[in-house]
């Protein structure tokens, strides 16, 4: 039975037909149901769903509970699952990031970038909230990510021969960071309003060079040059 999303469901949902062809091709395994407005022509995600018994449910039932756009036209219900992020790969790590949109932005640059998994320092954005999966347009049924308490939690677990790399304001200029594929690295964000505590600059901070005409960079736009330099870097 349909219900709206919250944060301590079991289930969460997949918002349009590219987001539940995702899941259905990434993740098919935590399928529950794909949902289909009678209105929608989109033949390609009943077939793929009927190719592997996931249950078709036609009717908009599910949509005026779920969908806040009309635009919507499937939906793909799934159940919420966990992993250890590995601790061979560079790591991406947000501290309490709060918004959704960006967070759902971030996941999709670490899948298009590959070269990092994902630690989310809570309390954050719900990374199973449906605004976040649609935002990473099914990047998240693709990439591991770890939730941690704190961020002392995760140094305990994954610090251990890793570079630190706050992204701090007050930071060095990026270009001149050098990264090396014979090291490990963590790349750290803070929060979309507050950034990074001061203390954080013990580990040697970094900042994207930018004009004067803003004061920063959206997180997830700051996140994703990050990857980017460090993709081509090692």
């Amino acid at each position: 039975m349909v219900k709206k999303y919250k944060k301590e469901s079991e289930v969460s949902y997949a918002l349009g037909a590219t987001v539940t062809m995702e899941l259905l091709n990434k993740r098919a395994e935590l399928a529950r149901a794909v949902y289909v407005s009678p209105r929608s022509d989109i033949a390609a995600v009943n077939a793929r769903a009927a190719e592997l018994g996931v249950p078709v449910v036609v009717g908009d039932k599910a949509f005026n509970i779920l969908a806040d756009k009309d635009n919507c036209f499937v939906i793909g219900e799934f159940d919420k699952f966990t992993y250890e992020i590995a601790s061979g790969n560079n790591h991406i790590v947000l501290v309490n990031p709060s918004n959704s949109g960006n967070l759902g932005t971030i996941m999709r640059a670490v899948a298009a970038f590959d070269c990092c998994d994902l630690a989310i320092i809570t309390p954050s954005s719900d990374p199973f909230d449906p605004k976040t999966v649609r935002a990473s347009m099914g990047a998240v049924f693709d990439i591991r990510f770890e939730m941690f308490d704190g961020f002392d939690a995760y140094m305990n677990k994954y610090g251990r021969n890793r570079e630190i790399v706050p992204f701090m304001l007050n930071g060095t200029p990026l270009a001149q960071k050098t990264f090396s594929g014979d090291k490990k690295y963590a790349l750290v964000f803070g929060n979309e309003a507050t950034g990074l505590p001061d203390e954080f600059i013990r580990y040697g901070g970094v900042r994207i060079e930018q004009s004067d005409k803003v004061d920063s960079l959206n997180l997830s736009v700051a996140a994703s040059i990050a990857l980017y330099k460090l993709k081509t870097s090692c």
